[in-house]
């Protein structure tokens, strides 16, 4: 059989093929009052905040890694996530920088921002739990390219 290591070398391939959480672990941030787990680097270390004691705020950074992920979760407004999505599609829109809509899907999306000429990505991801709206997004304290945004938006997102 010829085709033998071809095929086997395919299937080893797409065996090990990444879904930006190579190198992550899983990280419960059922402490912090965010009930979900993210994957995130080993390096990574979580700083927990309150944002006029209505918003939690936790940020789980790596910068080794170069991974700064934010999460938000409040009371939601309504537990209608076409309408949470909308909302926060509307807030990136709205930036001046604003260039466009890399990936969406129907609880987050990653887009890009052009300043001059240099593009920095940056991602929203949305979890409706109990009466809380969840929003994971890149943290605002760098510049990311668009493989770091599209690692840091899939390690958010539930294992598949």
């Amino acid at each position: 059989m010829r085709f033998t290591p071809i095929i086997l070398a395919l299937l080893l391939f797409t065996a090990c093929e990444s879904d930006g959480r190579s190198g992550y672990r899983a990280l419960d941030l059922t402490a912090y009052n965010i009930p979900v787990t993210i994957q995130a680097p080993d390096s990574a270390r979580v700083v927990s905040g309150s944002l006029s004691g209505v918003i939690d705020d936790i940020t789980v950074k790596s910068p080794a890694d170069r991974f700064a992920v934010q999460i938000l979760a409040s009371d939601a407004t309504t537990n209608d996530m076409a309408r949470l999505k909308a909302n926060e599609l509307e807030l990136v829109r709205d930036n001046r920088y604003f260039e466009r809509i890399v990936t969406e899907e129907p609880q987050g999306f990653v887009f890009e921002n052009k300043i001059d000429s240099i593009s920095a990505y940056g991602f929203r991801y949305i979890i409706y739990r109990g009466d809380r709206e969840i929003v994971f997004q890149n943290s605002f304290d760098g510049v990311f390219t668009l493989s770091e945004a599209e690692a840091m938006y899939n390690s958010v997102k539930p294992a598949q």
